[in-house]
Formats: C-alpha cells, sequence, structure tokens
C-alpha cells in the first residue's frame, strides 16, 4: 500500500487513466502513425526531483552509442539509475499505467520492459543526433515479444527552439517529416513502434557545453504465439541526405549483424560499449 501512495504521488495515474481514454481516437488516427503528446506528465515535485536526480555521463554505467547513425550515451542498468528515477521507472511499469497505455493505443496485453533492453536513461550532449529510424522489432532476448509502444518522457528545463534536438516523425515512406516534438520539461511523446515508425532526432543538437537532451525511455511490447519476425533498427536516410544516405547504409547493416550477434550470444550493450570504451583508451 506504502509503494502505491508513491507511485500515485509521481503520476496521477487516475488522471491519465481518463485523459488517455478520452485520447485513445485521435491518437490511433494521428499521422503519420499513432502517436501523441502530453504535457505536464509526471506531478512537478517529481518531475524536477527526476531531472535534478539525472545523472551525468560517465563509463561506468553508461552505455556510448556512438557510431554513424547516432551519438548518444544511454543507462539501463537498474541498479545504476538513482533511487529516484528508479521509482518513477516502477510507477509506469506497473499493471495498472500499462493496461492504461493499452487502451490509449488500442493494442491490448501490453508489456512493461524489466530489463530495460535499449530504454532506461537517454542522454545526448551538444553535437548528439540519432538518424531517422525505425526500431528493432523484437526483444533481444525474449523471440516472443514483439516491440509495440516507446514512452519518453523529457527533462529539459529551458530547453529553447534554437537548440534543435526535436523528435521528428517521417512519413512511412520516408519523404517527408510529419510531425515534430519538442523535448521540452515534463513532456511525454507515446508512438507506436511498427516496422515503419521513422523516428528520430537527425540534426545535431546545439545546447549550450553545460546542458545535455535528457530523458527516460520506456518501451513496451506483446507477447506473440509463434516468435514474429525479427528486424534491427532500421536507419532511413532522408531524401536530403545525399552521399551521406551510403554511410547511413553500411552502418544499419554493421548494427544489423551486431544485433543477430547479440542475440545469439546473449550478451548486451553495455558488454559491447566496455569494449569500445578499452579501445578507445588504447589508443
Amino acid at each position: 500500500m506504502v509503494e502505491q501512495d508513491t507511485q500515485q504521488q509521481i503520476i496521477d495515474l487516475e488522471k491519465w487513466k481518463t485523459k488517455f481514454r478520452e485520447s485513445a481516437s485521435s491518437y490511433q488516427q494521428a499521422a503519420p502513425y499513432p502517436h501523441a503528446q502530453f504535457d505536464n506528465f509526471l506531478e512537478g515535485w517529481a518531475a524536477r526531483e527526476a531531472m535534478n536526480a539525472f545523472p551525468k555521463v560517465k563509463d561506468q554505467g553508461w552505455i556510448h552509442y556512438v557510431h554513424v547513425n547516432e551519438k548518444k550515451h544511454g543507462l539501463n542498468k537498474m541498479d545504476l539509475i538513482p533511487g529516484f528515477i528508479q521509482e518513477v521507472i516502477t510507477a509506469l511499469n506497473t499493471d495498472a499505467f500499462v493496461a492504461a497505455l493499452s487502451e490509449l493505443t488500442g493494442i491490448p496485453g501490453l508489456k512493461a520492459d524489466p530489463t530495460l533492453e535499449g530504454g532506461g536513461l537517454h542522454q545526448s550532449q551538444r553535437g548528439g543526433y540519432l538518424n531517422i529510424h525505425a526500431d528493432f522489432t523484437v526483444h533481444p532476448h525474449k523471440r516472443t515479444w514483439r516491440r509495440r509502444v516507446n514512452l519518453l518522457v523529457y527533462l529539459n528545463e529551458g530547453w529553447l527552439p534554437e537548440y534543435k534536438g526535436d523528435l521528428e516523425l517521417w512519413s512511412r515512406d520516408m519523404k517527408a517529416c510529419v510531425q515534430k516534438i519538442s523535448p521540452v520539461f515534463n513532456r511525454c511523446a507515446i508512438f507506436n513502434t511498427d516496422e515503419d515508425s521513422f523516428h528520430g532526432l537527425p540534426d545535431p543538437i546545439e545546447c549550450p557545453e553545460d546542458m545535455t537532451r535528457k530523458s527516460i525511455a520506456l518501451y513496451y511490447f506483446t507477447e506473440e504465439e509463434k516468435a514474429p519476425r525479427a528486424r534491427a533498427t532500421n536507419y532511413r536516410a532522408r531524401p536530403t541526405d545525399g552521399i551521406k544516405a551510403l554511410f547511413i547504409w553500411l552502418d544499419k547493416q554493421a548494427v544489423n549483424v551486431y544485433t543477430k550477434v547479440k542475440g545469439a550470444l546473449g550478451i548486451n550493450d553495455d558488454f559491447v560499449s566496455k569494449v569500445l570504451n578499452w579501445f578507445s583508451r588504447r589508443k
């Protein structure tokens, strides 16, 4: 009972159950694919405490996603995430909240991922980016878990338009950016992750050196009777990317190979990040 009371203070579950129910039709019919944004998502004090607790990028625990198609950092080990942010994640992974997400999205049987595979905390420093992509389709270590929904909570107080860093939602044919969501403080972005729900922040962010773009990233799955077709993150070039498109494609092939090896050997991104950091320090 104490745990439930704490979670009610972090997020007003009853309010969001009602709001999600009311928003279900507009969410499911949104272009370019089902999505919505909700402001003042966490209780105000909770959002501020989570922002203040957000750890700086360090080698210990942080996974450094640095290659052609992205430059960002992630922390998905629950025991290394600050205690209060653990409480926020727990609140957003409860059965009651996930059931409300199912009503919003129209996807029955959504499941939270306690391993935070690929999610957890995301942070980008000045110059960070993430090329347009559709997410991996199957949980790397749970073959029957199909990825269905992303939820992002932004914790960036004072974020200005000139810093860039908007989440871009692109048309399914990759001809145009249809929607942009600014990563402002306490805004929540939710969207379906289909095979062609292309999104990202492809232009390097231009925030001050002492500032970062911070978010809590949670992914939700459905358990299928048969293992769905697994596909790695599908990076795509924009029409204006020119010769850069070749390097985006080549890097995508490398990511695809890595994803297959990761699943076969049962390794995770943290292991590879440590190996890359070791080689970097040896140079």
